[in-house]
């Protein structure tokens, strides 16, 4: 098996037993990203001397005797939201073309305390605004399973990365679904933590009160290694909780359900779900059954309302936030002769750098916000926000985790919901409730689709600060599908 192949555990491991260096872990990636990304354009930057230094400092650390996490020397992808010293953070808008940043997010910098080496800034969604990573100002990112298909968005890059080989970890993050939707269509875990549980600080914000960063992976235990190394309190932001980081990795490593209380969600089934997506996740349901969890039927009648209030509440955060980018500090700048005044050059230079879903986004919020319609539109969101978390609370009264299919399709192919966006706001159906009430979910493989042939998600949804129970359902999910299978899901990258 060759490294590329190999788990970031197994890679870790390797690692630490001197048996392999962090340098030749990351040259063999490196020169798998040089194979492939021409067909993927899953990263929008790539240094391999910065890329190699970072390895050469993690081998060093090791030989002083320096005692340093399960992951030290395991390459990542890092999605190009967080800001980063020594690479440029676009956010894959035109508006920050280059920018290099002061300084790193709490994000990169735990991630560099724990020896990870960082490969490279992966492809997005402008400022995370997607879900099919065809709004990014540098092209789209491909499904490493049909070159045809979206890799899922906004952290498309990312979840390509690592269903290509590319890496065996990448991060995201989930707004209304931006890992978890990635993750399923591409047949890969990703997790949204706790909000809170991760830090903002550094991470280019799109909707404050909902961004959270979390982990991709090829299997369960990695997702929660990378969980484990950069989350925690920090008191850099105002919203991370002061608490400690659950047990996630004690969790993926036991992996056993019985007796613990299933729900599965009422409304996310049936019309409008394609039928290979509800068969999978049918037969994961009687999965757990068969390993002693007690599975009921859950209704939460407020979900069917969770699409529109977070495409109320979001835009008016994204409004707010980016009014920052205004040409007169960093980033792009149009129209600067010296004939016009600085209104101008902002409206020029914002005309020019954002790009159209950016720019409906900016216009919906600013509109809900605006005098004599913020009652009527972002109250009203915020309202039906709460009546959303108490119905999570009641449910988790009765049951210890929710589940339900992560999208209601397969991946979609490229272009085919750019001028619906309607559409393409469905492909976080399932995904966004668990956004608004802040709670803990996690895609994890459960199939392929009999029509396409495509990868199939199963979300497992958690309280808040039960993001251990996310990996403990899902781990039992892995390890028996993967002894059905004889082996994971995604062996190789199909279209490669």
């Amino acid at each position: 098996m060759s490294l590329i192949q190999k788990s970031a555990a197994e890679l870790g491991a390797l690692v630490a037993a001197g048996e392999v260096s962090a340098v030749e872990v990351a040259e063999a990636h490196l020169d798998r990203i040089a194979e492939v990304e021409p067909k993927i354009n899953a990263f929008l930057h790539v240094d391999r001397e910065v890329t190699l230094g970072q390895a050469r400092a993690v081998d060093e650390r090791l030989r002083s005797g320096e005692r340093l996490g399960p992951l030290a020397g395991v390459p990542i992808a890092h999605k190009d939201i967080f800001t980063t010293r020594d690479m440029p953070t676009t956010a894959a808008s035109r508006i920050l073309e280059g920018w290099r940043p002061p300084y790193d997010a709490t994000v990169t910098r735990r991630l560099r305390e724990a020896g990870l080496v960082i490969l490279g800034k992966t492809n997005l969604d402008e400022f995370a605004m997607g879900s099919s990573t065809e709004n990014s100002a540098y092209g789209p990112t491909r499904n490493p399973w049909d070159l045809d298909k979206i890799p899922g968005g906004s952290s498309g890059g990312s979840s390509a990365a690592v269903a290509a080989y590319q890496a065996p970890l990448s991060t995201g993050t989930d707004t209304g679904g931006s890992i978890r939707q990635p993750a399923a269509v591409t047949g890969i875990v990703g997790m949204k933590p706790t909000y809170g549980g991760s830090s903002r600080y550094g991470l280019i914000a799109f909707a404050s009160s909902l961004d959270t960063p979390g982990p991709f992976a090829r299997n369960v235990l990695d997702a929660a290694l990378l969980h484990e190394a950069f989350s925690g309190h920090d008191p850099l932001d105002s919203t991370s909780i002061d608490a400690p980081v659950p047990s996630v990795v004690e969790a993926a490593r036991q992996g056993d359900v019985a007796g613990l209380r299933v729900g599965v969600v009422k409304e996310f089934g049936g019309e409008g779900f394609q039928p290979g997506v509800q068969a999978r996740f049918n037969e994961a349901v009687a999965l757990l059954e068969s390993l002693g969890a007690k599975v009921v039927e859950i209704s939460c009648p407020s979900f069917a309302t969770a699409l529109p209030a977070y495409y109320l509440i979001a835009p008016s955060e994204c409004s707010s936030n980016l009014a920052r980018f205004d040409a007169m500090r960093y980033g792009l700048r149009v129209g600067d002769d010296g004939t016009r005044s600085a209104e101008e050059v902002m409206a020029l230079t914002r005309a020019a750098g954002f790009g159209p879903e950016v720019k409906r986004r900016i216009m919906l919020g600013t509109y809900a916000l605006s005098s004599g319609y913020y009652d009527a539109y972002y109250g009203q969101a915020q309202k039906v926000r709460t009546v959303i978390a108490r119905e999570f609370e009641a449910a988790y009264h009765q049951v210890d985790v929710l589940i339900s299919p992560t999208t209601p399709t397969t991946a979609f192919p490229i272009g085919e919901r750019a001028d619906d966006p309607m559409a393409m706001y469905l492909a976080d159906l399932c995904t966004i409730p668990s956004n608004l009430a802040g709670n803990a979910a996690i895609s994890v493989p459960c199939g392929l689709a009999d029509e396409d042939g495509l990868p199939v998600g199963l979300q497992i949804m958690a309280p808040v600060l039960g993001d251990d129970r996310c990996y403990r359902v899902a781990a039992a999910v892995e390890k028996a599908l993967e002894s059905r299978w004889g082996g994971p899901l995604l062996k190789e990258a199909p279209a490669l």
